[in-house]
């Protein structure tokens, strides 16, 4: 029996990368998926792969910058479905400056990247509510090693999403919501190996204990099974995937 068979599962940021490696392990599972992101011909391609796989979606552009946009969204799918059993807030600003500034960024720099990073899952699964409670549902909301110790405004934001993940928890916990979220380390992705420059991939790589390299179907896999019955009673937990780089990254 699938896990998820005759479940729905939204998933934001699902145009590619970690987003897309969730609804395939999802799908896997007999789940159907509602997919988001602000890339229109993304996501339009990663539906087309998932429909070609034999996957069930639907897609839908949306800013989580707009609340207005979120709002809309969370509306239009909670007409439709009586329930959604899973959100995954996968959907996060990573690169750029969000990744490598910190005391030269301007108030409204900060404010975007925090309502997208840390707010926009809060005002999502709250606009969701009454389908995920309706399913006893789930909400796992994607992290970041840089949580650990932030030194850029990128760390900032998934500090204040762990901490943000601790209060959902808490709150949502009364309808039987559960509220978890995954911190990965370093993974082997073709926006990772883009972005940062090789000698900073190298360095953070070193510090994991085990010299693996991590891919997004290792999240996807643990994000699965968080949102599963099998565990159903662990909730309000940071959850790392980094191969032990967290310990190694506060000694050095």
């Amino acid at each position: 029996m699938k896990r998820f068979a005759n479940k729905l599962i939204a998933i934001t940021g699902a145009a590619g990368g970690m987003g897309l490696a969730f609804a395939r392990h999802f799908a896997t599972e007999g789940a159907a998926l509602i997919l988001t992101d602000v890339d229109k011909a993304g996501l339009a391609e990663a539906a087309a792969v998932l429909t070609k796989e034999g996957a069930r979606c639907s897609t839908h552009l949306v800013d989580l910058a707009v609340e207005s946009e979120l709002h809309k969204f969370a509306a239009e799918i909670a007409g439709q479905h009586e329930r959604v059993d899973v959100l995954v807030n996968n959907a996060g600003l990573a690169y750029g400056e969000v990744a490598f500034s910190f005391e030269s960024l301007s108030q409204a720099q900060w404010l975007r990247f925090l309502s997208v990073n840390t707010v926009a899952p809060l005002l999502l699964a709250q606009a969701l509510r009454a389908p995920l409670a309706r399913a006893k549902g789930v909400v796992l909301n994607v992290s970041s090693m840089a949580a650990n110790v932030p030194a850029t405004a990128y760390g900032v934001t998934k500090a204040a999403l762990n901490a943000m993940t601790y209060g959902m928890a808490s709150v949502f916990g009364n309808d039987g919501i559960r509220v978890n979220a995954i911190a990965p380390g370093l993974m082997e992705t073709p926006a990772a190996r883009g972005n940062l420059p090789t000698e900073t991939y190298q360095r953070i790589q070193s510090q994991q204990m085990l010299k693996v390299h991590g891919t997004a179907d290792d999240i996807a896999a643990l994000g699965v099974f968080l949102a599963s019955d099998e565990a159903r009673f662990i909730t309000a937990e940071i959850i790392s995937c980094d191969a032990g780089n967290r310990l190694r990254g506060w000694r050095g």
